[in-house]
């Protein structure tokens, strides 16, 4: 079955550009756009893709305040940002609202698409010099929360490889454990945590305190 994405973005000719290149991709199919946020929350509550591509200045309601709404409305849908901007701000205020991704512009188009697959498969997708914001910003949690009693040690053991960025194949083989496996892992832990992605669900171990900066060497 193909990947579901609605691209959320204000300027016509990135809009059309972007859809051209996935629609390239037998695995990916581009069920809606949108052309502020407003329209891109209407466009998921309609369409429930698995991907949104969301641009943060959008005219009316922006990227950011655009992703919490659907966030909260269709968890299971993954947010990837695609825009021009990495200031802190953005950054920050766009992982709190549920991201699971942030690429620049820049970014070729077999890396979005590879992207979109990534995320949709629960993997991380980020810039490099957003990865070391995030990083540097989740890793100074507050006090561990009881929460994290309710993923197994082994689901533990998962978020933790994740939070060092190895891949789910290096995860199943650091562990002895099936790809499969692991996947099942982390869809559980994804449930426990309300997110619908492998990073939501590392800035949440972050944020908690269930994940500790000396552990992610």
């Amino acid at each position: 079955m193909a990947i579901r994405v609605v691209i959320a973005e204000d300027h016509a000719l990135v809009r059309e550009g972007t859809r051209r290149v996935l629609e390239q991709c037998q695995d990916i199919e581009v069920v809606g756009e949108a052309a502020d946020g407003e329209e891109a929350v209407r466009r998921v509550l309609e369409l429930h893709p698995d991907v949104v591509l969301m641009d943060i200045a959008m005219p009316g309601l922006n990227g950011i305040e655009a992703t919490r709404r659907i966030k909260s409305t269709c968890p299971g849908t993954a947010v990837i940002v695609l825009t021009a901007y990495d200031d802190d701000v953005y950054v920050f205020a766009l992982f709190e609202a549920g991201a699971a991704g942030y690429l620049m512009k820049t970014v070729r188009g077999e890396e979005l698409a590879a992207s979109v697959r990534a995320v949709h498969a629960g993997e991380s997708v980020l810039s490099p010099s957003v990865a070391a914001k995030v990083l540097a910003r989740f890793t100074t949690p507050g006090p561990p929360t009881d929460e994290a009693n309710s993923l197994t040690p082994r689901e533990k053991e998962v978020l933790l490889l994740a939070a060092r960025g190895l891949p789910n194949k290096a995860i199943a083989a650091a562990l002895g454990l099936s790809h499969r496996t692991v996947q099942m892992h982390l869809a559980h832990i994804f449930h426990k945590l309300g997110v619908a992605s492998r990073t939501e669900a590392v800035v949440t171990g972050l944020r908690r305190g269930w994940l500790l900066q000396d552990e992610l060497k």
